[in-house]
């Protein structure tokens, strides 16, 4: 339930009716906007008369909320949330390009990559420590000494770093050592990883599944949120469909479609959505065009020898000959890179 209050409403009267509705067996959280303000109502509403709330002079009006998701639902929160990621912006003007290889390598390597992508306008390094692979005889990463890798990338460059969790064991590890907690798409609906994330404060960037529905991922967000940690950011990456030319397929239509029902921020991932590294630049440039929050783009010194996902990575030069033409197409839509 919302219930959305007067403007210049008397504070004691809706003082007075917070006070009323928290004899019920809900969680009432006051949210503030430019122009009203709401009242979100979680739990068991069944018992609270519609009517008889609508009718006090505080209230504009009162609306039942039947979707499962409330913390992540735009009724709750009629502005879009804005999430400051150790000095980088998601949700506002400006949108981050997230970019860096697959998996981290080396130190040479990483240290590399991130100072080429920086010089090319990123706003964040991403790259990956513990990787779940498909194969089991496919390379799993640097584990811990790839964090610690991309924690001197970012000394040596100031870029922020994001990189992807897998398991509930990790979550302590990753709160300490990155500026993003990324939860891949097999992870989306690892439950107990997501509520553990949500006791946290860090921001996390929450993946759709592979086959999975967007009120599925909202839900997932859900979790984390009614933890206690709201910094949640979307990420479309593609999804399975009977095509096979691509990796995945691309759902541009989900961000226009999350934006429209929910105030998080959405990112595009073009890299894992293609698998193909001559589609990313298509892709990326739809994808501010369709009014994405930010991109994740991955980016390899050599991606023919990459140790995962190569086929799809950019080479630095092609990543920077794409910054410029991203930025041609955020003006166009009144945004910024």
């Amino acid at each position: 339930m919302i219930i959305v209050i007067k403007k210049n409403a008397n504070k004691e009267e809706v003082e007075k009716l917070i006070k009323r509705l928290s004899i019920y067996d809900v969680t009432i959280t006051p949210i503030e906007g430019q122009e009203n303000t709401v009242l979100g109502i979680v739990g068991d509403t069944s018992a609270i008369d519609k009517e008889a709330i609508s009718i006090n002079n505080c209230v504009e009006k009162v609306l039942k909320v039947q979707e499962p998701y409330k913390k992540a639902n735009r009724k709750f929160h009629p502005e879009d949330t804005i999430i400051n990621a150790n000095g980088v912006i998601f949700g506002g003007k400006k949108i981050p390009i997230l970019a860096g290889p697959c998996s981290v390598e080396s130190e040479e390597q990483i240290i590399g990559i991130a100072k080429a992508v920086q010089k090319s306008g990123a706003t964040m390094l991403r790259g990956g420590a513990f990787k779940p692979r498909s194969s089991p005889y496919s390379f799993q990463g640097l584990r811990a000494e790839g964090l610690t890798l991309l924690d001197e990338a970012r000394r040596v460059t100031g870029l922020p770093i994001i990189s992807e969790i897998t398991n509930v064991e990790l979550v302590d590890l990753f709160n300490e050592s990155v500026d993003i907690i990324q939860v891949g798409a097999r992870n989306m609906q690892n439950f107990e990883l997501l509520k553990l994330l949500g006791q946290t404060k860090k921001p996390i960037l929450l993946k759709r599944g592979f086959s999975n529905t967007i009120e599925e991922l909202l839900m997932s967000a859900e979790y984390i949120m009614s933890g206690g940690n709201e910094n949640v950011i979307l990420c479309e990456r593609g999804i399975r469909t009977f095509e096979t030319f691509t990796r995945n397929t691309l759902d541009l239509s989900a961000v226009p479609a999350l934006k429209r029902i929910s105030h998080l921020p959405v990112v595009i991932d073009p890299s894992h959505a293609a698998g193909i590294n001559w589609m990313v630049e298509s892709l990326a440039k739809a994808a501010v065009a369709v009014g994405a929050d930010g991109l994740i783009i991955e980016v390899h010194n050599d991606p023919a020898n990459a140790l995962s996902d190569g086929a799809q990575s950019l080479l630095p030069s092609q990543f920077d000959d794409l910054m410029t033409k991203l930025k041609a197409v955020a003006v166009a839509v009144d945004r910024e890179i």
